[in-house]
C-alpha cells in the first residue's frame, strides 16, 4: 500500500506492507504539488525496488492531495494524522501537529477516532514558519535551531506570538546583546504557548504527541512539554504520520 501526504512545505510518501512500513520519502513540495507527490512516491518505491504497478492501492492526502492523479482515493490530512498517530501510539489522545505553514490540534477517542480538531491557519506564530524566520535572522540552518536553543542561559521573553512582529523583536534583542541560543529558546517558548493554547481548545487529554517538521526540533518539543507539564510522544519520523495514516487507510480499504 502507498500513502502520500502533499503538504505546503514537504511531500511525504510511505510504503506499507502488512501494516509495517517498508520505506518512506520526504521531499520539498516546491510549487508543483502534482510533481512533488509523484516524486515522493517514486523515491519511496525505488528504495525497495518496486514500481507503482506493484502497489495494490494508493491514498493521497494533504494540502495538494487532490493533485495526485494516480491515487485510488483521497482522505483529509486530519484523518490521516489521527490514523497514523493511533497506529504508532495507541495511548495518545491529544495530537499537536506543527507543520511548515499551519499547526493543528487533534483530540482522539479511545478507538483512535477524531473527537475534535482545530487548525491555526491565520497566524504562523505556532508553525514552522516562525522557525524559518528565526533561522534567517540569525543566519543559521533550521536543523541547527533545536540543539542551539538547549544551550540557552536566559531565554528571551517575547511580548508577541506573531511571527511577523517577532522578527523585528528578535532583531532588537540581537542589538541588545542577547545570544542566539537565548533568542531561540524564547521563540520556542512563544511557539509552545500558542501550540498548547490551540490544543486546549480541543480539550487537553493525555497522553500527548507532537508530529510534523516542528517535532524534529528538540528545543521546541522540550518547550511544549514544559508548557504542558507532561512527557510527549514523538515519532521517530514525525513528518510522515499523515502519509502513514493514508497508507493505513489504503490497507483497510483493500481488505474490504
Amino acid at each position: 500500500m502507498l500513502g502520500i501526504d502533499v503538504g505546503s512545505g514537504y511531500s511525504k510518501a510511505v510504503v506499507l506492507e502488512d501494516g509495517a512500513i517498508r520505506s518512506y520519502a520526504v521531499i520539498p513540495s516546491g510549487g508543483d504539488y502534482r510533481g512533488a507527490g509523484a516524486a515522493a512516491a517514486k523515491e519511496a518505491l525505488d528504495e525497495i525496488g518496486i514500481t507503482q504497478t506493484d502497489v495494490a492501492r494508493t491514498v493521497a492526502a494533504g494540502y495538494g492531495g487532490n493533485m495526485v492523479d494516480f491515487a485510488d482515493d483521497t482522505s483529509t490530512d486530519i484523518s490521516c494524522h489521527a490514523k497514523g498517530v493511533h497506529h504508532l501510539f495507541p495511548s495518545v489522545r491529544t495530537v499537536m501537529d506543527v507543520g511548515a505553514q499551519y499547526s493543528r490540534a487533534i483530540r482522539l477517542d479511545d478507538e483512535g477516532r477524531i473527537a475534535n480538531f482545530i487548525m491555526n491557519e491565520k497566524c504562523a506564530g505556532g508553525s514552522g514558519k516562525f522557525l524559518q524566520v528565526a533561522a534567517r535572522i540569525l543566519h543559521i540552518n533550521v536543523s541547527d535551531i533545536g540543539e542551539l536553543a538547549l544551550k540557552a542561559q536566559k531565554p528571551v521573553e517575547f511580548t508577541t506570538g506573531c511571527a511577523v512582529f517577532a522578527e523585528s523583536e528578535a532583531v532588537s534583542r540581537i542589538s541588545e546583546g542577547a545570544s542566539p541560543a537565548d533568542i531561540l529558546a524564547g521563540i520556542h517558548n512563544a511557539m509552545a504557548s500558542k501550540i498548547v493554547t490551540l490544543a486546549m481548545r480541543v480539550g487537553l487529554s493525555p497522553n500527548y504527541a507532537v508530529t510534523g517538521g516542528g517535532a524534529m526540533d528538540i528545543g521546541l518539543v522540550n518547550s511544549i512539554g514544559a508548557e504542558l507539564g507532561a512527557k510527549l510522544f514523538v515519532p521517530d519520523q514525525p513528518q510522515i504520520t499523515a502519509a502513514l495514516g493514508a497508507a493505513l487507510i489504503a490497507w483497510e480499504q483493500s481488505k474490504r
